[in-house]
């Protein structure tokens, strides 16, 4: 089964809204926002282990 997967232009508008989501929670909020957000997508998704190899992708070369 194949997934779904963004064109690159795609791609750069989920980068700008997510910007400026967390320019808009704030410093204060953005990690409860951020953390809220990943659950929301784990949701979505639907695959705990995807969801395990995305966390594993996102951490390299932080």
């Amino acid at each position: 089964m194949t997934r779904p997967s963004l064109s690159q232009a795609d791609l750069e508008q989920v980068y700008d809204r997510l910007a400026e989501a967390i320019d808009q929670a704030g410093a204060e909020r953005s990690e409860l926002f951020l953390v809220k957000l990943a659950l929301l997508n784990a949701q979505a998704l639907g695959d705990a282990r995807q969801f395990a190899a995305h966390l594993e992708a996102a951490l390299r070369d932080l």
